[in-house]
């Protein structure tokens, strides 16, 4: 063909994706020249076929050798499929050895020793896995009886195989598609491979008929998801023919098993197929290759490791014996799906995961596929310990296979959909890059390539034709991400250990074990448990069958606190009301420590569980760790206002409002539950949120305008260190400006009315400790305070006003009130001997009035000796000396002015402890008792049973009730000790 009549320049070739434009021009010439097409129609279309390949130059290089091996009858065979190919076609049999060509160096180079496979790409499907057993044993038979070497004839074979399977891959719209049929042919093509190595063995192999011999195949090849480089693992298994003896029929099957994986792992002039792993037989490699099925019996019910029955999940027959593989099969299977009752056995897997991880060499952690986080292991070691866990009660996920195994979890509801619908094409994906990494020399690899051309090559192979470097980096860190994600969701359900505990009867919940271990558990109500689990189980819903799942783990966490039978009960009521709200099982099931978290609440809390009850849209906290932390003042009020200037009324906005303190309270109790928050934490986020409520009721009752009108905080809210339990203490300010009075008044009325009543809980407001106290105004003007302050406070209102701090209202006025508090609090000089009496007198009236008759004085939690009353006084006392001259001292709180006094030397820092730790355990105690009964009280419970529940409402663990009031007692009389020498001077 003469030079005009050919392309000119090089601008047609790369504008087909060829890299090396010269040398690809040379390249097309060639096959052009050699295929007898050598004109300007066929140099472009051989350009446009050549430039799909994922890599265009490679395809073509390939090509001009393939055709120039080829003889001239194959050459004009493809010549005249390359006439009748449509150029915009992407399948047929020239594309798919195009995209086999610019994929895979290694089969372009197997084409060029063997152009007589070109045929092979003839075929637009998968081989099936009896097609592929045909076309191996028939050509080992043909070289056996020719006397020719059997492996080479089986790896010529095998590879031509490849060839197909990797032609219709790489041609398929979508890779992710087809690769677990890819893989799966891949699986069959290596049980066609074991059943003609075999075949060899028997041939070479003396008194081959002495023994049956079957090929089960393990890991990936047993599960049908096999990679195209990858070992073979699998387990040999014998028994003499009959009338042979069974010492003789092992030795000759243990040359059997020998030779097969010579056969199929040696290497020879055609290479080597994939070593034969028979590493995870008894005893790994110290142990006898091959067994018989009563050895293997024996093994697996005496000895066998945990890690053993989880590879036999994927064990399945691939060659030799089918009988005798069906009967290995049916051995084993019930043994593995009993293997998560063994003890330790999540513990174990979870185990074993992170020491894969942790032996990723550091230079490859970054790259794998296979083992790094959020690679292909994450989603496996996944899906298989929920099957395991779930499986030995649910036939329906007994599958050895990955996805197959995903879909069932997912259908069983033990994997929500959305996630499933995340890790199955994180999975596809996953695979398809792995084969087309080993695609390209044929090597077992997991890595991805950090060298541009090979992530460009990568890319397209996939389909992403625009930048297909960047594409493979960006799909793989999107979705390793998501794996990782997940994986640590599913993997380490706390659900998991808990349902591994249980027997196979526990855990289905069979009527009998479920009342047997009701009553082991110390239900006190067995029978009525037993209907509440009916009425949650029963049914073919999604929800029913997600409970089924947790209920057996969740008894044993609602029985390990005080209340089991009203934790189940009201874990009853909870569902009910949610109905099939999408979220609520989703979240027990998936989110981390969720449904243990919410069994302890609900059998540890009455007070929790009754605010549950009334709003469960808030069980949404216990999925939320992070949800947990205190809400800032500004947010709380945020929602607060946006919430109330949506009513039509004062009632209407407090009522929106106490809405959001129910979570805020709920918020707190989990977290102080479950060891989340600490009693700082918990006391500031209470009084923070009452601060919010009281400004969001006071702006919306003043109409919006809270200038001239303050509202002062006392007592445990003015020292923001409230409990569950706390009133708020206040007065209520005003300017003097006209109408004022009557306005603060009006709102002081709508606090005091709108914060209680209703299903909500309650803020007390309690302002007796306002000038005068009972019999003083409800609310006061500034210029009234003022006066007051200057000639009537009594020791006993400076005392008071030691906690006072602005809470809610004008800021500007507070200031004001707070500059007429300050000289009566922080007296300059200290208290005068006169004040410091009658603060002695008055707590000692309080100690013999205001305890309760019959009750014990030790045992007050607030008025008693050494509680929370003594260190208050105490504290405030010494504050009152001494915080005119240091201001370190100018605190409302209690537990931060100890630390001041502490700092300074006014107390040592043993009696500081004590007071401390006694102040700190009776607000503990009262918290506990509230949340634990469902109502306040101010005294140590004596009964057995409070006692205990409050105990573990503070976190100790069970049994700690009798130590409890041991140690309040110690920590009492300790604290006494220190008021009665400090405040009492005795």
């Amino acid at each position: 063909m003469s030079e005009s009549a050919r392309p000119a320049g090089l601008s047609w070739v790369l504008r087909e994706g060829f890299s090396e434009g010269r040398r690809a021009a040379g390249c097309i010439a060639d096959l052009a020249a050699l295929l007898q097409r050598d004109d300007l129609p066929h140099h472009l279309g051989l350009a446009r076929a050549l430039g799909r390949a994922a890599d265009p130059d490679r395809a073509a290089l390939a090509a001009v050798r393939i055709a120039e091996a080829a003889d001239e009858a194959q050459r004009e065979a493809w010549a005249q499929r390359v006439d009748a190919a449509d150029p915009s076609a992407v399948q047929g049999p020239a594309a798919r050895l195009v995209a086999v060509l610019g994929a895979s160096r290694a089969l372009g180079d197997h084409l060029v020793r063997h152009p007589e496979q070109l045929d092979l790409f003839t075929d637009p499907e998968l081989p099936d896995a009896e097609e592929s057993r045909t076309v191996l044993r028939e050509a080992v038979e043909a070289a056996l009886e020719a006397g020719e070497s059997g492996d080479d004839a089986l790896r010529v074979a095998y590879r031509g195989q490849v060839l197909r399977i990797a032609g219709v891959d790489l041609t398929a719209p979508d890779p992710t598609e087809v690769v677990d049929a890819v893989a799966a042919a891949l699986a069959d093509l290596a049980g066609a491979a074991l059943e003609a190595a075999l075949l060899i063995a028997r041939h070479e192999v003396q008194d081959a008929d002495d023994v049956r011999l079957a090929v089960i195949g393990m890991g990936k090849t047993g599960g049908r998801e096999l990679n195209y480089v990858s070992d073979v693992d699998v387990i040999f298994v014998a028994e003499p023919a009959p009338g042979v003896d069974e010492g003789h029929a092992l030795q000759v099957g243990s040359r059997l098993a020998s030779r097969l994986m010579s056969a199929c792992g040696a290497s020879t002039a055609e290479g080597t197929l994939w070593p034969v792993d028979a590493a995870l037989r008894p005893e790994g490699k110290a142990g006898p290759l091959v067994r018989t099925l009563e050895s293997f019996a024996q093994y697996y019910e005496r000895w066998a490791s945990t890690w053993e029955f989880q590879a036999l999940l994927k064990a399945r027959p691939v060659a030799g014996d089918p009988e005798l593989g069906e009967a290995f099969v049916e051995l084993v299977d019930p043994l593995v799906w009993q293997v998560s009752h063994r003890d330790g056995f999540v513990d174990g897997v979870q185990r074993m995961r992170r020491r894969v991880e942790e032996h990723i060499p550091a230079a490859e952690a970054k790259r794998q596929l296979k083992l790094g986080a959020g690679g292909l292991r994450d989603i496996e070691f996944s899906v298989q310990l929920l099957q395991l866990v779930h499986g030995r009660v649910d036939a329906d996920l007994r599958t050895g296979s990955t996805l197959p195994g995903l879909a069932a979890l997912a259908a069983g509801g033990y994997v929500a959909r959305s996630d499933a619908a995340v890790l199955d094409p994180a999975y596809r994906l996953l695979r398809s890059l792995e084969h087309r990494i080993q695609l390209d020399r044929l090597r077992r690899s997991h890595l991805v390539p950090e060298d541009a051309d090979d992530l460009r090559r990568l890319g397209r192979s996939m389909g992403w034709t625009k930048e297909p470097a960047q594409a493979v980096e960006r799909r793989w860190a999107e979705v390793s991400k998501e794996v990782r994600r997940l994986h640590e969701r599913l993997f380490y359900r706390p659900v998991l250990a808990a349902l591994s505990d249980l027997t196979a009867s526990q855990a289905r919940m069979t009527p009998e074990a479920v009342t047997e271990r009701l009553a082991a558990l110390g239900f006190a109500d067995p029978a009525g448990s037993v209907r509440h689990l009916e009425a949650l189980t029963k049914g073919v819903s999604r929800t029913a069958a997600i409970q089924r799942q947790l209920l057996p783990a969740m008894l044993g966490w609602f029985a390990s606190w005080p209340a089991p039978d009203a934790g189940l009960l009201a874990f009853r009521r909870i569902s009910e009301s949610l109905g099939g709200t999408h979220w609520y099982m989703a979240m027990l099931r998936d989110e981390g420590h969720a449904a243990e978290r919410y069994a302890h609440v609900l059998s540890a809390s009455r007070y929790l569980t009754g605010l549950l009850e009334r709003g469960p849209e808030a069980v949404r906290l216990l999925g939320e760790p992070e949800a947990l932390a205190p809400t800032s003042r500004e947010a709380i009020l945020s929602r607060m206002s946006s919430a109330a200037g949506r009513a039509d009324s004062v009632e209407a906005a407090a009522a929106a409002a106490r809405v959001l303190r129910r979570t805020e309270i709920l918020r707190m109790g989990i977290g102080s539950l479950t060891g989340a928050l600490d009693g700082p934490q918990v006391s500031q986020g209470l009084s923070v949120t009452a601060e919010a409520l009281l400004e969001t009721v006071l702006e919306r009752a003043l109409e919006g305008d809270t200038e001239g009108v303050a509202i002062i905080g006392l007592g445990r809210l003015g020292g923001a260190e409230m409990g569950f339990a706390s009133d708020a203490d206040l007065f209520v300010v005003h300017d003097d400006a006209p109408g004022r009075a009557e306005a603060a008044a009006g709102a002081l009325k709508s606090l005091r009315t709108t914060l209680v009543g209703g299903s909500e809980p309650p803020l007390e407001i309690d302002i007796d400790l306002r000038p005068e106290g009972r019999s003083g105004p409800t609310v006061r003007g500034i210029a009234s305070l003022g006066e007051y302050y200057a000639r009537w406070s009594s020791p006993w209102e400076s005392q008071a006003l030691v906690r006072a701090r602005p809470v809610a209202g004008d800021p500007a006025l507070a200031e004001l009130v707070m500059a007429l508090i300050d000289p009566l609090r922080w007296p300059s000089g200290g208290l005068t001997e006169k004040a410091l009496r009658e603060m002695r007198v008055l707590k000692a009236r309080m100690e013999a009035e205001r305890i309760p008759r019959g009750g014990d004085p030790r045992l007050h939690l607030k008025l008693g000796r050494g509680g929370l009353s003594d260190v208050e006084w105490t504290v405030q006392m010494l504050q009152m000396q001494h915080a005119a001259a240091e201001p370190s001292l100018r605190t409302t709180s209690t537990v931060e002015a100890l630390a001041a006094l502490e700092e300074l030397g006014l107390v040592t820092a043993a009696d500081a402890e004590a007071m401390r730790g006694a102040w700190t355990l009776a607000s503990a105690v009262r918290d506990a008792s509230l949340l634990w009964r469902g109502r306040s009280t101010d005294s140590l419970p004596t009964d057995p049973r409070d006692r205990e529940g409050v105990s573990r409402a503070m976190g100790r663990p069970a049994g700690s009730g009798p130590e409890l009031t041991e140690e309040y007692l110690r920590q009492a009389r300790r604290a006494r000790m220190v008021v009665e020498r400090l405040f009492y001077d005795s």
